[in-house]
Parts: structure tokens; C-alpha cells; sequence
């Protein structure tokens, strides 16, 4: 069939965007078109494929297939992206929207040229993250064994709708990303896998982060890793409130009250083209 679809990131994590408010309301991408549409040599090229859906209780509703085919519950750049579209599709004509995810109803607003998230409030029990062997909070916790040279900090896990381990470094150049991001991603302590974030502290406002995306590698930028590092660091007592998260695709403003409020993103969302792809039956 042929595909129409349009290219978008949020800070250099990059999607295939669809739209399937008619004609493809009942398409379910197999793991090995998700695997086509996001290769970067043979198909469009992506760090995740997001399909739009009409939704009953929500303007939308947003499915995330990574590279592997897994289906994931949220996403922090691609929901940005994705309130964008459906703002200048016509499809949701307020600057006010609620989309729905595998991690419940979020709560974009597009503003002028960025887009404010309402997130939600952040999981921090350790058997809801989920992670294994703890119990309450997982701040500045002993790390887990992994084979490698590099010797692990202590570790902090939180939960934006979806896992996070969180590591903070005095040298984020000296991490082994590639190395260590999928060792930690599937250790048996996560149950659900994990997304992985190291940080380095420039100040109380500001961070640098990287990421390993669970089901996608590096990427050079995750929302809810963002969203989920700040808290870790307001949990261990190294950020303020607001904070200037800078990614290595850009920059995401995240302010969030404490426990028992919502986190709160602030960042870009930019289209990139439009066009068309045969997609075959794979």
C-alpha cells in the first residue's frame, strides 16, 4: 500500500508520523514495517513511528512503535510533534489538547513555536517503576552489575509513564553509552526493560543529559528521560525546581513542584517533510 506520512522531531528525536483518522483506522503496524518505515538506509528513517488514531475520550490518540516493533506507553518529544500535527492538520482546531497513550491521558498546549506537556505526576515506588530488589524510593541507590569496565554511580528510577534508570556523572563525555545503555536496558532487574539516562550537573537550572532509549539505542533526545532526570535530581538533591535539560539535540525546559505533582515540559517541536512510502507486506 502506499503510505502517506510526514517526518517530525523534537529536539532531534526523530519520528514517521501517521495519520490514521480515516482511512487507516484499523491499521496496526507489524514489527517488521515499524522496522522498514524507521530504517535509516532502506526505509524513511526514525527514531520511532507514531501513528494518530481518533480516540472516544480524547481528541487522539497516540500509538509509539519503536525500531524493534515493541510498542511503547509514552513519549515525551513525540507527543510535542504529534499535538503540533494535529493543530496544523485541522484536526484539533484548539491550542488546548489531550491525547491518549498507553500511559493515560496527556495534556499538550501548542504555544508559538514550542509546545507545553503536562506529563503527569512522576512514579517513584519501586515496585510501580517497576525495579526489582527495592522497595519505596530508588534514590542514589546502589547500582546494578553489569560486565563492564565502567564503574557505575548510584543509581535513581523513576517512572514518566514509562521506565527510567538514572545515573549522574561528573564526565558525561567519559560514558560508554553505547557500551553500557543496552546492558542496563535489559538487566533482570527491570521486568519492563528501561530506559537509560546519564546527567551531569552544570548548576541547580541546568543539566546535561544523554539517553539510550529502551527499544531504540541512542537517540539524541528523550522527553520523558528528560522529565524523569530532573525529578531524580530534585529527589537527590542536586536541582531546583526548573530546569534547563540540554540534550544532544537540543534544549527542554522541566519544572516540577515535588512529590505529588505533575511534571511539566516545555520544548520544540519542528516538521521536517511530508511524503509517501510504499509499505509492502512485511
Amino acid at each position: 500500500m502506499i503510505l502517506p506520512f510526514t517526518k517530525m522531531h523534537g529536539c532531534g528525536n526523530d519520528f514517521v508520523v501517521v495519520n490514521a483518522f480515516t482511512t487507516l483506522r484499523d491499521w496496526q503496524p507489524a514489527p517488521a514495517q515499524a522496522a522498514f518505515l524507521l530504517d535509516r538506509h532502506f526505509g524513511v528513517g526514525g527514531d520511532q513511528l507514531l501513528v494518530l488514531y481518533p480516540s472516544k475520550n480524547a481528541d487522539a490518540r497516540m500509538a509509539i512503535f519503536n525500531a524493534d516493533g515493541s510498542e511503547v506507553e509514552m513519549c515525551g518529544n513525540g507527543i510535542r510533534c504529534c499535538a503540533l500535527y494535529l493543530k496544523q492538520h485541522g484536526i484539533v482546531a484548539k491550542d488546548e489538547q489531550v491525547i491518549d497513550t498507553l500511559a493515560g491521558l496527556i495534556k499538550p498546549t501548542v504555544l508559538d513555536g514550542l509546545v507545553r506537556v503536562n506529563m503527569g505526576v512522576p512514579v517513584l515506588d519501586a515496585v510501580s517503576v517497576p525495579v526489582k530488589g527495592f522497595e519505596g524510593y530508588v534514590i542514589n541507590a546502589p547500582p546494578p552489575l553489569v560486565s563492564s569496565p565502567y564503574s557505575l554511580p548510584p543509581m535513581c528510577c523513576v517512572s514518566m509513564g514509562n521506565p527510567h534508570a538514572v545515573f549522574f556523572v561528573d564526565d558525561i563525555d567519559a560514558v560508554p553509552l553505547r557500551e553500557i545503555g543496552p546492558l542496563l536496558e535489559t538487566h533482570p532487574i527491570f521486568p519492563l526493560r528501561t530506559n537509560v539516562e546519564f546527567a551531569q550537573v552544570s548548576s541547580r537550572s541546568q543539566i546535561r543529559m544523554r539517553v539510550w532509549e529502551r527499544g531504540s539505542g541512542i537517540t539524541l533526545a528523550c522527553g520523558t528521560g528528560a522529565c524523569g532526570t530532573v525529578v531524580a535530581g530534585c529527589m537527590a538533591g542536586k536541582l531546583d525546581s526548573s530546569v534547563t535539560v540540554v540534550l544532544d539535540g537540543g534544549e527542554l525546559s522541566i519544572d516540577w513542584d515535588g512529590d505529588g505533582q505533575p511534571v511539566w515540559m516545555t520544548g520544540p517541536a519542528t516538521n521536517v517533510f511530508d511524503g509517501t512510502v510504499t509499505l509492502n507486506e512485511l
